[in-house]
């Protein structure tokens, strides 16, 4: 025995602690009693004296059977362990121990409980083994969560489950409750209430969306994930609405983007998918136009659309300008450049654009002409622009012609043309029949210098490579004009370009759709072969098969030296 000891009234000023868990796991599950004894015995341990069971019972106005049956009770909860009956002696175990035995569950204790919960699995046409009920019970025995609750749970598992309701889901959605601390009647009662609720927009989204399943557990984190983002149920179905067919993931993509650009209401989220929309759209028919593919239109959207529309262009007068930008080979960045020119000359409104796009048609049928004249003249904005001078000067189509044709052994066709057209306007030359005689070709016997003679031969060796090329090319027309001129491959044709049109577009808005997409593609491929193929064509005859496939009959190759069918 100690030589020291606490004083009665340092004892009566000491503390008593009594572990969280134990207030959460167990205090709910007993009775008042069994709380009691429980507590005044772990009281005793630290001021233990001669204290035994009979005046432990009597303080607590208990019989000494009831204080044996309670810290029975205890017992079988692990949280004490009886080293004697007889006397009564006690020993206290930690809450978190993982020592001694497994716990019984008392059958009379969960009675009623057992009656209701056979009720709803009757209702359901279901029935649970032994184990499984075992497991409910255990559930209870170790959660705070009330019987009613857990009743409420399972109610709300079968109506959702029907025959497919398991023990597992009921136990899962029990313990997902627990975890949020909700444990009453009225907790869960709230929760599942806010949950159908969730279920209703859920069914609602997974119609539009094209999905044919009930929803899964996992399918609840988006709509919270939504609301909390401040988005309202009418601007997802809006979404859904847009997207038409997809999944809950890609759905949460396009919410995402919403929210980024501030569009949370109904009104705005339809507002800026109307306007979406139509940038995409553009971005698709100026990319036909300019034959460039584009995958994912966000991109250009962003970049390029968004921009052409703020500053007023419309659909049609961008696909229009883009069919004037294909003939100059242009691609995006180039086209962007060219309506920057035009926004700053005013040209914007449809009358506008239409004047100008007619103007650049009439500019490419005379260059045609003068191509056909002089040979290679490139297809620029600068020669473009030049024969619009031209016109400026009074000149008809027939004079430039003239001069032209004039221009036809000349090094630089185009500084000839001008010099020509300069000198008949100096002199009030408007009409072929009025060129003076002394306008004509040069004679043969006139002197030429080195360098005149070296710019001959380099347009006489221009215009032999021209004409190989012509050759060249003039075979792929005709390859592909009788092509055309078929059915089949037209058919074909159109459905492989339309399908990889519903690729990209797919990659972005439906990747769900992708593999039955792909599938008609590759269909639509092989017809187009095998209707090639009934021709007596592949699709290498639509390209020129130049003479000299190093240099694409132009003598020069592409690092800029001569080739070696170059000869000076």
């Amino acid at each position: 025995m100690s030589f020291a000891a606490f004083s009665k009234d340092f004892a009566s000023n000491m503390f008593t602690s009594v572990e969280n868990q134990f207030i959460t796991k167990y205090l709910p599950q007993a009775d008042g009693d069994a709380v009691r004894v429980y507590l005044y015995g772990l009281y005793l341990c630290q001021v233990a004296g001669d204290f035994d069971a009979a005046t432990c019972a009597s303080l607590l106005k208990l019989s000494e059977q009831r204080l044996q049956d309670i810290f029975s009770f205890w017992e079988e909860c692990d949280l004490v362990r009886i080293l004697s009956r007889r006397p009564l002696f006690v020993e206290y175990l930690p809450v978190n121990a993982a020592v001694g035995r497994p716990k019984t569950v008392r059958p009379e204790k969960y009675a009623a409980f057992n009656r209701e919960l056979f009720k709803i699995l009757q209702r359901a046409q279901k029935d649970f083994k032994p184990y499984e009920m075992q497991r409910i019970l255990e559930f209870l025995e170790n959660n705070p969560m009330q019987q009613e609750a857990f009743l409420l749970v399972a109610e709300y598992c079968a109506k959702k489950d029907g025959e497919k309701l398991s023990c597992g889901h009921i136990l899962n959605k029990a313990a997902k409750l627990v975890r949020e601390h909700k444990y009453t009647y009225e907790q869960v009662e709230a929760d599942l209430a806010d949950f159908h609720l969730r279920e209703k927009e859920l069914s609602r989204l997974f119609t539009l969306l094209g999905i044919y399943r009930k929803p899964q557990e996992s399918d609840y984190a988006f709509p919270e994930k939504w609301s909390a983002l401040g988005m309202t149920e009418g601007a997802v179905a809006a979404c859904a609405e847009t997207l038409g067919k997809g999944s809950l993931a890609s759905l949460d993509m396009l919410v995402t983007e919403l929210h980024e650009k501030g569009a949370v209401s109904e009104k705005e989220a339809r507002e800026y998918l109307a306007r979406r929309k139509e940038e995409a759209d553009i971005v698709y028919k100026v990319a036909r136009k300019l034959g460039v593919r584009v995958q994912n239109p966000r991109t250009f959207c962003e970049e390029y659309a968004e921009k052409w529309l703020e500053r007023g262009y419309d659909a049609d007068s961008l696909t229009a300008l883009a069919g004037v930008a294909m003939k100059l080979s242009y691609g995006f960045p180039e086209f962007d450049a060219m309506l920057e020119g035009l926004y700053a000359e005013g040209i914007v409104d449809e009358k506008s654009v239409g004047d100008y796009c007619a103007a650049r048609d009439r500019q490419f049928r005379l260059l045609q002409k003068i191509q056909a004249a002089c040979g290679v003249v490139k297809k620029t904005p600068a020669a473009l622009d030049m024969i619009e001078t031209w016109r400026g000067w009074n000149f008809s189509d027939a004079m430039i012609a003239e001069a032209a044709k004039r221009a036809a052994e000349a090094a630089a066709p185009l500084p000839y043309i001008n010099k020509l057209l300069s000198e008949w306007k100096r002199e009030g030359v408007m009409q072929p029949a009025d060129i003076p005689a002394r306008s004509e070709r040069a004679p043969h016997g006139e002197y030429k210098n080195e360098a005149a003679i070296a710019a001959d031969a380099r347009s006489e060796r221009e215009r032999f490579y021209a004409a190989r090329r012509a050759k060249a090319e003039a075979r792929a027309r005709k390859a592909a004009e009788l092509a055309e001129k078929d059915a089949a491959f037209v058919r074909a044709d159109g459905a492989v370009k339309k399908g990889e049109i519903e690729l990209a577009k797919a990659e972005v808005f439906a990747p769900s759709t992708l593999p039955t997409i792909r599938e008609r593609v590759e269909a639509a491929r092989r017809a187009r072969t095998a209707a090639l193929a009934n021709l007596g064509l592949t699709d290498a005859d639509f390209l020129p098969r130049y003479a000299c496939t190093k240099c694409s009959d132009t003598g020069f190759l592409p690092d800029g030296k001569m080739c070696d069918c170059y000869r000076p």
